[in-house]
């Protein structure tokens, strides 16, 4: 009785190994199978750089930036490139109607002024014109790049890859960052004191209007470099933050006031 009872005890113990390993098999199984679907989730960063022949570039970023939701990186993409895009058309607009403005102030005195004085300020209204035609010809990109995403992801369909709407998206931040650094570039700043100083020249040792030319001048300068430093560049922070994997939500412009916001 013993004896049986012995073996009938080890048979159960055997019974209940046997039962654990196809069990723990399972667990594993389930683990990597997850593993893949969330790897399968994730799309690649692409190699930083410009747009060539071989197709658009990717933002770079890395591991660290594949291994974040696709759906959040073309969120954070589409959020920041609307954003820039609303301060490019305020930016653009109001420099073009404040120029505008000062076109038609240099223009109505002609009627009152000494025909020896009027070159002064013809010569004011064209450079004035100068300044507005850049900002109406040729506007920041961001503006047509944000627009022209936010109808492609309003127009996707279950079927299309996010993969390939994210590199779309990822080429669009880099060709907008690209383009806001190039507004910056130091040749804009020597060109515009340039040009302005050969207003001021132009009126000082041809016409002997020193006043005039020297108000051109300066004013005119002022005006150029108020224009450049001011364009919009968030785009070259948001590319730098999402290589970096930051996609957290731009700060609110609010006023907190004892603890409360507004």
């Amino acid at each position: 009785m013993h004896r049986v009872g012995s073996v009938g005890s080890v048979r159960s113990f055997g019974s209940v190994g046997s039962f654990r390993k196809p069990a723990a098999l399972g667990l594993l199984l389930v683990a990597a199978t997850s593993s893949v679907a969330r790897a399968a989730d994730r799309c690649p960063a692409g190699p930083a750089g410009p747009a060539g022949p071989a197709g658009p570039a990717g933002a770079g970023g890395g591991a660290t930036l594949a291994a974040i939701d696709p759906e959040l990186r073309l969120r954070f993409i589409d959020e920041r490139l609307g954003r820039t895009a609303h301060r490019a058309q305020v930016w653009t607009w109001g420099w073009g109607i404040g120029i505008g403005v000062a076109t038609a102030a240099n223009l109505v005195p002609l009627a009152f002024v000494p025909p020896e004085d009027r070159i002064d300020w013809y010569v004011g209204a064209a450079t004035t014109v100068i300044g507005i035609v850049p900002l109406l010809i040729a506007p920041l990109d961001v503006v047509a790049d944000s627009r022209a995403l936010r109808a492609r992801l309003a127009a996707r369909g279950p079927t299309d890859d996010v993969c390939t709407l994210l590199a779309e998206a990822d080429a669009k931040l880099v060709r907008d960052a690209k383009n806001q650094s190039d507004g910056q570039r130091w040749w804009l700043h020597v060109g515009n004191v340039v040009l302005n100083t050969g207003v001021g020249l132009f009126l000082a040792l041809g016409y002997h209007h020193w006043t005039a030319g020297a108000f051109n001048a300066v004013f005119g300068s002022a005006i150029g470099e108020a224009i450049i430093l001011t364009q919009p560049t968030s785009s070259i922070d948001d590319l730098r933050a999402y290589r970096a994997g930051s996609l957290a939500p731009p700060a609110q412009d609010v006023a907190l006031v004892d603890g409360a916001a507004f």
